[in-house]
């Protein structure tokens, strides 16, 4: 796999649907309620994954710890294809055979990130993707932290990193690439 400085397969710095996978980190029921903002941010990511899925994304699911935090929160769940999770011990989702085993079969090179905490999983995630060659996007609106300053400092660091922080919009326009087609149109509504 190619490191973010040489771009994408079709050398571009931005995500491309055919290239991408949204990996949706850990929105579970004993943690989810605590996180700054949850509501609009389980809003934006419930409705990241539903774009996600009209355009063919691949969408993973990790669960941290679940039997000490619970399964996904419903919010999430209904907006999944399907509710398969990855279990995991480890903060980065990297770490996590059965994830890295998905990731790498996908044979994609662009990791989108959406979940909680960012200065925790979310950022350890996106640094062990990048060492491995991936483009990684962390979706500012759509991930959270307990506190701002710890969701304001982890967005600071990837940034310092080369991580491409961005918004849902940003992402969404980028993989739907323009107007006027039937994915354009099952998705305006999730956009407006």
């Amino acid at each position: 796999m190619r490191h973010l400085a040489e771009g994408d397969h079709e050398g571009r710095p931005y995500p491309s649907a055919g290239d991408s996978v949204l990996a949706v980190i850990d929105f579970q029921e004993k943690l989810y309620p605590h996180i700054a903002n949850h509501e609009a941010v389980g809003t934006t990511a419930a409705r990241l994954i539903r774009l996600a899925a009209i355009l063919g994304i691949p969408v993973l699911l990790t669960e941290q710890n679940p039997r000490g935090l619970g399964s996904t929160v419903p919010l999430i769940r209904e907006a999944l294809p399907t509710y398969e999770p990855i279990a995991k011990m480890a903060f980065n989702c990297c770490a996590a055979d059965a994830f890295l085993a998905r990731l790498t079969e996908l044979r994609r090179h662009t990791l989108v990130l959406t979940g909680i905490e960012t200065h925790i999983c979310i950022l350890q995630t996106a640094l062990d993707a990048r060492r491995r060659g991936y483009q990684v996007h962390v979706v500012a609106d759509a991930t959270g932290s307990r506190t701002l300053a710890n969701h304001e400092l982890g967005l600071a660091v990837l940034r310092q990193v080369g991580v491409v922080v961005t918004s849902l919009e940003i992402v969404v326009y980028e993989w739907l690439e323009q107007a006027g087609t039937d994915v354009f149109r099952q998705a305006l509504p999730l956009l407006k």
